[in-house]
């Protein structure tokens, strides 16, 4: 019994929902992606809890997948918490659709539903309505692209209020 308990875990991690009416990016270029963006909004959870100047980096792995590190003050602790990872695409890498691991077998969804031509900003889904961010090249986004994630996260049904607007002062 627990064995198939396990088996139906395990194969659930493999098909992350997107939120209804979300769509990652196609298509996407990987290589444009890689390097590192700055959290600009998130809805807290408890991994990123009480953290600011938070960032996430990424690079290609020698087995093909992608590199996470994410990094943040925690101002209420004063030190610095670091939390590296792994991604995958679910489908292929021309769809922005991964799936993210920090802790062994067991992966979270990470959707781009939003970037800009450039790859200067971004908008992230998790797989459900209750993980959104909003990624910058740089520490803020100009008004009119906040704006616009913004008003794209609202017609697919987050709580835009809910987000926290990250400091970025180290």
């Amino acid at each position: 019994m627990m064995a198939v308990s396990l088996l139906v875990m395990l194969s659930a991690c493999k098909t992350l929902p997107v939120p209804e009416g979300a769509v990652p990016v196609k298509p996407f270029d990987q290589e444009r992606y890689l390097g590192k963006w700055y959290e600009v909004a998130r809805f807290d959870f408890k991994f990123e809890k009480n953290l600011n100047n938070t960032t996430a980096n990424y690079s290609v792995n020698e087995d093909g997948s992608i590199k996470v590190v994410n990094r943040g003050f925690n101002y209420v602790k004063g030190q610095w918490k670091e939390s590296i990872g792994k991604a995958k695409f679910v489908n292929d890498a021309t769809e922005a659709r991964l799936k993210v691991s920090f802790f062994g077998p067991f992966y979270g969804g990470y959707n781009v539903i939003a970037l800009d031509p450039d790859y200067q900003y971004a908008l992230i889904s998790g797989s459900s309505l209750e993980y959104l961010w909003i990624l910058s090249r740089t520490p803020s986004i100009p008004d009119d692209v906040k704006e616009s994630y913004l008003k794209v996260a609202r017609e697919l049904g987050f709580e835009t209020e809910n987000l926290i607007w990250v400091e970025h002062t180290k």
